[in-house]
């Protein structure tokens, strides 16, 4: 096995356990108080879930997200999860496409045949985007049927893997880059520590239109290389291993800028995804549900669990009194003191706020 390989099956086997959660910091989602409506007038199968997701539609706004890839047990996983998401009509990420770009290790990206109409969406670090050509990356675009790209921003995770990268610089003219000059949209992401409203303002000025949080309260992707690590990172990776900006807070601080949001880091089910939306994220995503779905019932286990997801968003919607999950962001919540301290002077959440 490749080392790069290797990493990739690490990493797997550590997010099936709860050794890499963060240690203190939660994602605040706790902190979104939805407000019970009593007399909502309206049926279950009045709730319409429909939603758009950079062009592509969706059944509901639930994603299964970046989780894995480049290795042989990638292969089963993603082909299963991404089969899921072409029944259901929801979204499939894939994990770092890295050793595919690099390496050309092919395990866990051809997934268009069992998913043809689903949105999958793409996954390449920043830094690999930046020495790589435009044309390497659409070819590899091309090669795996993305619908769109998912750059991914990890400097956290990077300065504590062991051989990681430390050269963050021109990371937006890249962005920049590839918005221009890819065929499909391109979706700056973070992986664990979320993206704060000055990262977003920035995205947005040079074309970037959609964004996943993936912030912080779930698994610690810092954590996660804390494990891996030599001597000198490891003493780094505990001292930043619970680094970044909780889910909800990230969400909260990219609220009115124009982005469509996918909230991920944490999320743990439809009710999540709900707080996620009345905070103004478009989509709510998981992976370590559906993993731990995977592990324990295969394909069947994932769509059990993706159907569960679905129907928790409904719930939720009905309780409120909200025919669509749009209509949550116009509803009045109830946010939690350290949740409102992350809410920056101009964000349209405070007009909404009912107390807390």
């Amino acid at each position: 096995m490749s080392d790069i390989s290797q990493r990739k099956s690490e990493h797997l086997d550590l997010c099936a356990t709860d050794q890499v959660a963060f240690q203190d910091k939660t994602t605040l989602l706790e902190q979104v108080g939805l407000v019970h409506d009593a007399l909502p007038e309206l049926a279950v199968a009045d709730v319409g879930l429909h939603t758009t997701l950079v062009g592509h539609e969706l059944s509901a706004p639930v994603v299964i997200a970046a989780m894995t890839g480049g290795t042989e047990r990638a292969h089963a996983v993603n082909r299963d999860l991404a089969s899921v998401a072409e029944e259901l009509g929801i979204g499939f990420g894939f994990g770092s496409m890295r050793p595919l770009l690099e390496a050309g290790i092919e395990a866990g990206y051809q997934v268009r045949d069992v998913a043809p109409g689903a949105l999958i969406l793409g996954n390449l670090g920043i830094v690999q985007a930046r020495a790589a050509s435009t044309a390497q990356i659409a070819r590899m675009v091309e090669q795996t049927g993305c619908s769109a790209l998912c750059v991914h921003l990890n400097p956290a995770m990077e300065v504590i893997q062991p051989g990681g990268d430390d050269d963050f610089r021109g990371g937006l003219q890249v962005l920049e880059r590839l918005v221009q000059q890819l065929p499909v949209p391109v979706i700056a992401k973070e992986t664990g520590c979320g993206l704060s409203r000055s990262v977003g303002r920035r995205l947005r000025d040079v074309g970037i239109e959609a964004v996943d949080v993936s912030g912080a309260g779930g698994t610690s992707w810092v954590g996660v290389e804390t494990l891996r690590a030599r001597a000198r990172t490891r003493r780094l990776g505990e001292l930043f291993w619970d680094w970044g900006i909780p889910t909800a807070a990230s969400v909260a601080q990219l609220s009115g800028l124009g982005l469509q949001i996918v909230a991920t880091g944490g999320v743990a089910d439809g009710l999540d995804v709900a707080r996620a939306m009345a905070l103004g994220a478009t989509a709510g995503g998981m992976a370590r549900r559906f993993l731990m779905a995977w592990n324990e019932g295969g394909r069947e286990g994932v769509r059990i669990a993706a159907d569960e997801v679905v129907e928790e968003l409904r719930i939720a919607c009905l309780l409120t009194g909200c025919a669509s999950p749009r209509q949550l962001a116009e509803r009045p919540v109830v946010l939690g003191p350290q949740l409102r301290a992350w809410l920056p002077p101009d964000s349209p959440l405070a007009l909404r706020t009912t107390g807390g």
